[in-house]
């Protein structure tokens, strides 16, 4: 991979994460909001989601290294949380790589 890859790929993994982070703040928020049962329901349906948005984040984000930056790119892009202008700035190379289309991801 190369360094200016590397580099532009810490910034969109990083805005990633903070947007995937918003969205599921905002389903919790969501989830709370419109309980309309008893609260362990609405307890319960919160619990679930925040173990299914918890596990999501760990497959597309954990880890940090250059060996796992493609596999994670390439889901990063496929949850629709890539930063278009940032995207820009790769390699042909590694964008093509990273492209969901391209593998029917």
């Amino acid at each position: 991979m190369k360094e200016s890859d590397w580099k532009v790929f810490k910034e969109i993994k990083e805005k990633a994460i903070e947007q995937f982070c918003n969205k599921a703040l905002e389903e919790f928020k969501g989830v709370i909001e419109e309980r309309r049962g008893k609260s362990q329901e609405a307890y319960t349906l919160l619990y679930r989601s925040v173990q299914d948005k918890d596990k999501r984040m760990a497959l597309i984000f954990d880890g940090h290294s250059r060996s796992k930056a493609e596999l994670q790119l390439l889901a990063i892009r496929s949850e629709g949380l890539a930063d278009e202008k940032l995207l820009s700035n790769l390699s042909n190379e590694f964008l093509e790589q990273t492209d969901p289309k391209r593998i029917n991801w």
